[in-house]
């Protein structure tokens, strides 16, 4: 009688085994994000053919393997000797083997290692087949319910500290699209207050433990979530995906002149840009006229004028 593992492997067989699966390939597998009922059946078998799994972390790796029942060679693939691995990767690819290159949790190469390999391997002329599944990100933004947006953009982990991460939450700021953040449970308090300051009233969706028993999905105006993340020490706990919302277009009115949300912007800039640009900027961000910008900016910079002594 087979037992429910191997029921699953002939399961996956079935159901994905007509597709060609070419040797000397690297299959770039999603694996679940937290639950492992949502890795592919089609996962499962390329697991099962692969020669080699890349991996950004054996111990994490032989669990999800032990759990399909299958027992492969592991190679540490992580940030810090991706490059170095890349080649032993194309040796194996040029021996034959297919080698499946998977991360902790997600899709590969997506704020994880991956990237690096993948260009290597393309740049030798050998196969890249991408076997696709779970991903943080896209699971955010599928249940942010954010109308307004058109596409957006993936900014990942911001810097940690520093210039480079005030400049990326400027950008933030700025940028009218939806985006997508992670964070790590000891800086999200930090980004949560930083957003809240610089967006009071933008909309921001707070993912936390996706797919997991304690998952938690909560909308409200950035201006609210210091407030909502304080009120429950277990809301700190488990990597964080935000879904900043994007700005709707129509946050201008053009015979009453520009928005508030186009001010916003027009602000920011002109803290950072010579007046001129920060302007033409904000004109393009917000699609505010450039005029009526013109003279907000004008008025702005009058207002903030040293008075002049008698």
């Amino acid at each position: 009688m087979p037992t429910p593992r191997s029921t699953l492997l002939d399961v996956a067989r079935s159901a994905a085994g007509s597709q060609q699966y070419p040797a000397g390939a690297l299959y770039v597998v999603a694996t679940p994000i937290g639950n492992l009922a949502d890795l592919t059946l089609r996962a499962v078998h390329t697991l099962a053919l692969a020669d080699t799994v890349a991996c950004e972390d054996t111990r994490h790796t032989v669990h999800l393997l032990r759990h399909l029942g299958l027992d492969k060679p592991l190679l540490a693939l992580h940030a810090h000797n991706e490059t170095s691995v890349s080649l032993q990767v194309i040796e194996r690819l040029r021996s034959g083997q297919r080698v499946a290159l998977v991360s902790d949790a997600g899709t590969p190469a997506i704020s994880d290692p991956g990237a690096v390999v993948v260009a290597a391997v393309t740049q030798q002329g050998l196969r890249v087949v991408p076997v696709p599944g779970p991903s943080s990100a896209t699971t955010a933004a599928s249940v942010a319910g954010d109308v307004a947006a058109e596409g957006f953009v993936f900014r990942g982990f911001l810097p940690a500290k520093g210039a480079e991460r005030l400049r990326a939450l400027q950008a933030c700021a700025v940028d009218p699209s939806m985006q997508l953040l992670f964070e790590a449970p000891h800086r999200i308090d930090d980004l949560l207050d930083s957003i809240a300051q610089a967006q009071p009233q933008r909309l921001l969706t707070v993912c936390r433990e996706l797919t997991k028993q304690f998952e938690t999905v909560c909308t409200m105006p950035a201006a609210q979530a210091p407030v909502w993340l304080a009120a429950d020490a277990q809301r700190r706990r488990g990597e964080f995906v935000l879904v900043l919302h994007a700005l709707a277009r129509a946050a201008v009115s053009r015979d009453d002149g520009p928005g508030g949300e186009a001010l916003r912007v027009l602000d920011l800039l002109l803290a950072e840009l010579p007046l001129k640009q920060a302007v033409g900027l904000a004109a393009a961000i917000s699609g505010a006229p450039r005029k009526a910008l013109y003279t907000a900016a004008l008025a702005r910079r009058e207002a903030d004028a040293p008075p002049i002594e008698d």
